[in-house]
């Protein structure tokens, strides 16, 4: 039995096309539906918003807002390896039944698009890692 939600939802993908498992989590009662959410013009939104971003403090608070209104976790941080280049950030949007996978790519996309445009803001994830050592 496919539960009933008082608000609009993701359109399904094509069979195949995506491991979202978005049927697994509407057959449960008392799963989380917040990654459903996301409907293909949210996600626009958030991504146009991300790409947007101008500072550190900004990033880190849509951060805690993809936390509380998906429930889902954005991670941005510095490669285990050395940092030389923008592609030794580690941005991962964390995996979670209900979440497209195409979202779990065009989330850190439009976050490392940001960061290429503002320098400043990897600076900032990288003196937050104790990467500058203050």
């Amino acid at each position: 039995m496919l539960q009933q939600v008082g608000f609009p939802l993701r359109t399904e993908c094509p069979p195949g096309a995506c491991v979202c498992e978005r049927e697994r989590l509407l057959a449960e009662p008392d799963a989380d539906l917040r990654p459903l959410r996301l409907t293909r013009m949210e996600e626009q939104k958030l991504i146009d918003r991300i790409e947007g971003i101008a500072s550190y403090e900004e990033l880190k608070r849509l951060q805690e807002k993809i936390r509380s209104n998906l429930g889902v976790e954005l991670k941005i941080t510095p490669s285990p390896n050395e940092v030389r280049t923008l592609r030794g950030i580690v941005i991962l949007l964390e995996d979670r039944p209900g979440l497209c996978k195409k979202v779990r790519q065009s989330i850190p996309a439009a976050v490392r698009k940001a960061l290429e445009r503002h320098p400043e803001i990897t600076y900032a994830i990288l003196d937050a890692n104790d990467l500058f050592g203050m």
